[in-house]
């Protein structure tokens, strides 16, 4: 087994992505070395966009499984790389498309929409998805009179039936590392902190997303934290938005409610593993053409619905 610095595997990883064009997205929860390295940062809405636009002949995807399925979906004439076949989402696995049929069947005449973070299967089932960037407008643009089946995270649904007051009838999904984020313990941190802005992401628990100044996706909190006149932040998501919020925002403050939320899966690439799937070409991620053609109508809805809403 060969050993390298992390110096020698970033100059190799620049030169095999050079060689072969490829294109590194990682999402804001990666380590930093992977966010550091990456020709692009984002959240999922960030990320789908990027993966259907970007002139490459190749995706690496440093995130976890559903993110490179729906990069692939996107993108079916491109290579599709996931360096490391650990990095799956939890919640993702948590509903199967059989799962959503049943909900359908039982609710005649609904609106699937469905969270990003699920697999090409239960996309395949849906009539739109959604990100934590765009779930509330996108609810708020379905026809009144129609009822709305919302999966897989409970948590993001009943943050937006509370906000749009429309009745969701919701898979009982969640985000175990949001689960870890705790009522008290944002309390603590606003005593701690008083002076500080409270963001929290909506896959939280509602009782915790009401003590929020500001509910954002990871992108969202990026540009706010930035834009803002504040100096100090509570940060209620998963740990690794921290990197990139310290990174851009060096004279600020920029507090982690929770040590405990950490999503492991989304920590699982690190550079070897970058270097290792541009060298051999793996992990391929790809999807059944039939499941791949479904799964792409709800996907490019929320796309165009994005666009339409002018939502970033």
């Amino acid at each position: 087994m060969d050993f390298f610095t992390d110096k020698e595997l970033i100059e190799k990883i620049n030169r095999l992505r050079k060689e072969k064009h490829a294109v590194i997205l990682a999402h804001n929860y990666q380590l930093g070395e992977i966010q550091d390295i990456a020709d692009f940062c984002g959240d999922s809405l960030e990320l789908s966009i990027k993966a259907k636009n970007v002139n490459a002949d190749m995706i690496v995807f440093c995130g976890v499984t559903f993110m490179a399925e729906t990069a692939y979906i996107l993108s079916p004439s491109k290579t599709v790389l996931l360096p490391n076949l650990g990095a799956g989402c939890l919640m993702a696995d948590m509903l199967t498309g059989e799962d959503v049929r049943k909900m359908k069947a039982a609710h005649p005449g609904s609106v699937v929409l469905c969270y990003v973070n699920s697999t090409a299967e239960v996309k395949a089932e849906s009539d739109i998805c959604v990100t934590s960037a765009n779930a509330l407008e996108i609810a708020k643009s379905v026809a009144a009179d129609k009822e709305i089946l919302f999966v897989p995270d409970s948590n993001l649904g009943n943050y937006v039936m509370h906000k749009t007051g429309r009745k969701m009838t919701m898979f009982p999904g969640y985000c175990p590392t949001h689960m870890r984020l705790k009522k008290e313990d944002i309390l603590a941190r606003k005593k701690e902190f008083p002076d500080a802005k409270v963001i929290i992401h909506p896959e939280s628990r509602l009782e915790v997303i009401e003590l929020a100044d500001e509910v954002l996706s990871t992108g969202g909190m990026c540009g706010y934290v930035k834009e803002s006149d504040s100096r100090q932040f509570i940060i209620a998501t998963e740990s690794g938005i921290l990197h990139r919020l310290r990174r851009e925002n060096p004279g600020k403050l920029l507090v982690p409610v929770s040590e405990e939320a950490v999503c492991y899966t989304m920590k699982m690439i690190r550079l070897i593993d970058l270097y290792n799937s541009l060298k051999k070409e793996e992990y391929k991620i790809t999807v059944p053409e039939d499941v791949r053609i479904k799964a792409l109508r709800p996907i490019e809805k929320m796309l165009e619905l994005s666009a339409h809403l002018n939502i970033r």
